[in-house]
């Protein structure tokens, strides 16, 4: 039982005509929102994942060979596979569960020569090329110079080993290799089969997506803020090696250029919670401050549900009905603020102790 854990040649010997590829299909596809007390962990268990309904999950169905012929005919009895995309409100990370069947799993090979699960993420959807063999500058310069210049950076190709044998769990085609490494992802395995045999393979991992993902390190590099209701380039493929040689390329995408150019990556949505995970109303507020001097704050109300009627408490005595009031205090002190609201689904009370403090 297995548990946890150049690029070129092996796009080459898989894919070799660049240019073959199909259009897109017109589809937005859903990344779930786990909520914030059931963050699934990536520990080879995956009873975290049965929250997610399976209208989420994206299987055989909707790949493409763009390379071999195939196309939409794909046999499930060779290859089969199901994905879940999932993300968490305030955590920059997109979380994966796959579920994979093969006829032979290959993964002997101690370089790229196995089967691999592809993955390509544009998080603020720039969009372009973003490989080195496909730099506009590639008449200028060397595809040498070019690996230090831009390689990888503003959309991130991962190729995951499935399984990992004796190497890091993925190979990051691009200038930073440190974005697949510990607290930038992380990933599990559970597998009972050996190399060259059939079997089900599942699989977690976590990976931070990257606007500019930087030559040198996270401290240049901006991370993708994920956004409730907004849309990522998001698109994957498996590339079947049966006894080292590269039998399908599937794709998500139905176009090749997805592995070197974000614009053929599919959209992916960052969906709200499901309404059975939400509470039918929630009070909730944040602020800013107007006057620091002055004493001076703005109240936001951050509330969820049918919500009639505010009711806040400054905690000096003064108190508001207004939805998103101002207020000055008129001394220093540690204020515990509270926000009451009421609708016809019931009433709901947040207090926030001394995140506002007055001098």
């Amino acid at each position: 039982m297995g548990r946890f854990i150049s690029m070129l040649l092996v796009f080459t010997v898989c894919n070799s005509i660049f240019g073959h590829s199909f259009s897109s299909p017109e589809v937005e596809y859903k990344i779930y929102q786990f909520p914030k007390n059931s963050i699934p962990r990536v520990d080879g268990f995956f009873e975290d994942w049965e929250i997610v309904p399976e209208t989420y999950a994206i299987g055989l169905d909707q790949l493409n060979d763009t390379r071999f012929g195939n196309g939409t005919n794909l046999d499930p009895k060779d290859f089969d596979i199901s994905v879940k995309v999932g993300w968490v409100k305030g955590l920059n990370r997109l979380y994966f569960f796959l579920e994979m069947y093969d006829d032979y799993w290959d993964f002997d090979d101690p370089a790229l020569g196995q089967d691999i699960f592809e993955l390509v993420i544009d998080g603020n959807l720039s969009g372009g090329p973003f490989i080195k063999q496909h730099n506009g500058n590639v008449d200028k310069l060397s595809v040498e110079e070019l690996h230090f210049k831009g390689h990888g950076a503003h959309a991130q190709n991962y190729h995951v080993f499935t399984p990992v044998k004796n190497k890091d769990w993925a190979m990051v085609w691009g200038n930073t290799p440190w974005i697949k490494d510990f607290p930038h992802s992380n990933a599990a395995y559970d597998y009972d089969f050996e190399h060259g045999q059939s079997g089900t393979l599942r699989m977690e991992f976590w990976i931070t997506p990257f606007d500019h993902a930087d030559l040198g390190g996270e401290e240049k590099s901006t991370t993708t803020v994920l956004k409730e209701n907004e849309l990522i380039g998001l698109s994957w493929c498996f590339l079947d090696f049966d006894g080292k040689q590269c039998e399908s390329f599937m794709n998500l995408a139905h176009d090749t250029k997805m592995i070197f150019d974000a614009s053929a990556l599919n959209h992916f949505r960052l969906m709200p919670l499901e309404r059975n995970q939400k509470p039918v109303i929630q009070a909730d507020w944040t602020f800013k401050e107007i006057d620091w001097e002055l004493r001076w704050f703005q109240f936001l109300d951050r509330s969820y549900g049918d919500i009639q009627t505010w009711e806040w408490d400054f905690g000096d005595g003064n108190r508001s009905n207004a939805q998103n009031p101002s207020h000055k205090y008129d001394k220093a002190g540690e204020w515990t603020v509270i926000l009451t609201v009421k609708g016809p689904d019931g009433i709901s009370v947040r207090s926030k102790v001394w995140d506002i403090v007055t001098k």
